[in-house]
């Protein structure tokens, strides 16, 4: 969706998809005020394999609420591959907004996510195994306004790469 032509609030059933990180934000304040504890992941999540299930379930297992931020369309072009994302942001985020561990997704338009996670400030980071807390791209946003980096899920044994390239093969 174009700057400017978002829409403030979608309900879904579960989650929340929120245009606006200041929204979020509050949002987040309010938890955090309750004694919450506020988990973010991050990701293009284009083609959702059980990697990105495995990963989500353990990050909302780190806390009381879980928000996924998810790479806009043109930034999945810049960082990954300009021939991706093989479906566009709308749909990544309903698909995302369906599974029960998710609260609230917001779309992030930068290669990394340290705009919005400087924004929202959840109490917790969650990475997949790909990363280390070390090697993690935003470490110093996180470590900047106290939050705490968790790695979460399985080994990196799936990737949306890997199917791609097995679906390609595929004789149909």
């Amino acid at each position: 969706m174009a700057r400017g032509t978002k829409k403030r609030i979608v309900s879904t059933d579960p989650a929340v998809i929120i245009h606006d990180a200041n929204e979020l934000r509050e949002l987040v304040e309010c938890f955090q005020a309750e004694g919450k504890t506020v988990v973010m992941a991050n990701g293009a999540f284009d083609l959702l394999h059980v990697g990105h299930v495995r990963c989500l379930r353990d990050a909302k297992s780190r806390g009381d609420y879980l928000i996924v931020a998810v790479n806009s369309d043109a930034s999945v072009k810049k960082y990954k591959n300009p021939k991706l994302p093989i479906q566009g942001i709308d749909d990544r985020m309903e698909i995302l907004a369906s599974l029960r561990w998710v609260d609230y997704i917001v779309s992030f338009d930068e290669v990394t996510c340290d705009a919005i996670l400087e924004t929202v400030k959840p109490d917790i980071v969650a990475k997949g195994t790909d990363y280390t807390e070390e090697t993690v791209p935003e470490r110093e946003t996180i470590e900047g306004f106290g939050g705490k980096i968790v790695i979460v899920g399985d080994a990196k044994d799936h990737a949306t790469s890997k199917l791609i390239q097995r679906i390609r093969r595929l004789k149909m």
